[in-house]
């Protein structure tokens, strides 16, 4: 079987990359400027291709939906946001497409990968609607912000098996004499992190589909108190009713805090496991100059984060800040994933 797929492939790879990165920044635009329920309708919205801008448009549009007036600033966040996706998902299945047509002529694609990332679009896509047809219940949104990031990684993973298969004839790597059991709870304590930050995104999302994001104005301290009040109980009540419009949040003050406050509290965990897991990890790889760096990297993406936390916090969520919060937590997640890559692409060698 031919190895190495053509430079087209691994470049359309790339691109989606790109495209999925544009898709989840637009989807925190549209959150964040209260957007989601901009048009009342999918995937059109108030029934045309386009958000109506005119006073004929307009008038036709309330009168089919006279419970939601139009908000053309609002309109347009959501359908960029959905001209955005629709093309990221085409793209998908012309992708898959193609990678089954290389397979048929004997090249190296992993062709199975890209069948589910276009099955998955496709599920990303019913989301969307239900995100809009159940007025941005929290669940679903939290759901949908989850699929877009295994979107995300999905095409990560195809990016990094075109470079392998570029890098096929590199000697495996030793690792400075360490012993094999304890590079095996490095490989588990990654794992581990990998499980936090993927909590901590559902968590963020839950957040932000409760609107808690401004619900603690003061940093470290919430309320100027180590521990507010807070009620659990109905901050993380997965049972909420259908049917509510969301918009603007229906928790109590205490609920909300909880879940802030809860978001804190896990990003200290997580900071606590991954300063000494990337420190150790960058002191025993050895000459494996990969591992070293992509560990590296990741606590510098790990340091933005933070800094981009702690400054939504103090300057009230401005705009910019709090969507390349969304980004960061996105990359965060592509770091601890390359490194996991890593210690699968090469065999541990103990001299």
């Amino acid at each position: 079987m031919t190895q190495i797929p053509p430079a087209a492939y691994r470049y359309t790879s790339f691109i989606l990359l790109f495209l999925t990165f544009i898709v989840i920044g637009l989807g925190a635009w549209t959150r964040l400027v209260d957007a989601g329920l901009g048009c009342p309708d999918w995937p059109g919205c108030y029934g045309f291709i386009g958000v109506p801008n005119t006073e004929e448009k307009i008038a036709l549009a309330e009168s089919r939906f006279p419970e939601s007036p139009v908000e053309i600033e609002k309109g347009w966040p959501e359908m960029i946001h959905r001209y955005a996706a629709g093309l990221l998902g085409l793209c998908i299945f012309v992708f898959a497409a193609y990678s089954w047509k290389l397979h048929r002529q004997g090249y190296r694609v992993p062709v199975y990968l890209a069948s589910f990332l276009a099955f998955w679009v496709v599920c990303q896509a019913v989301f969307g609607w239900w995100t809009v047809s159940m007025k941005l219940w929290p669940k679903i949104v939290t759901i949908h912000l989850l699929g877009g990031m295994l979107t995300l990684s999905c095409v990560f993973l195809l990016c990094l098996k075109q470079s392998a298969c570029m890098n096929m004839k590199m000697n495996l790597s030793h690792w400075s004499g360490y012993p094999k059991s304890s590079l095996s709870l490095l490989k588990k304590g990654t794992y581990l992190a990998l499980f936090l930050v993927v909590l901590q995104i559902a968590l963020g999302g839950w957040l932000s589909s409760n609107y808690a994001a401004l619900i603690c104005p003061d940093f470290p301290q919430c309320h100027d108190s180590w521990w507010p009040k807070m009620d659990f109980v109905d901050g993380f009540n997965l049972l909420q009713p259908i049917g509510v419009n969301y918009l603007g949040g229906q928790l109590a003050a205490e609920a909300r805090t909880a879940i802030h406050y809860m978001h804190r509290i896990l990003a200290l965990l997580i900071i606590l496991l991954f300063i000494p897991l990337m420190m150790r990890l960058m002191l025993v790889a050895g000459n494996y100059i990969l591992l070293k760096r992509a560990a590296f990297l990741a606590l510098l993406v790990l340091l933005v984060q933070v800094t981009l936390g702690i400054t939504n916090v103090l300057a009230q969520v401005p705009l910019s800040i709090a969507i390349a919060h969304n980004l960061v937590a996105a990359c965060l997640l592509l770091s601890v994933l390359y490194i996991l890559f890593l210690f699968s692409r090469y065999s541990i060698v103990v001299p």
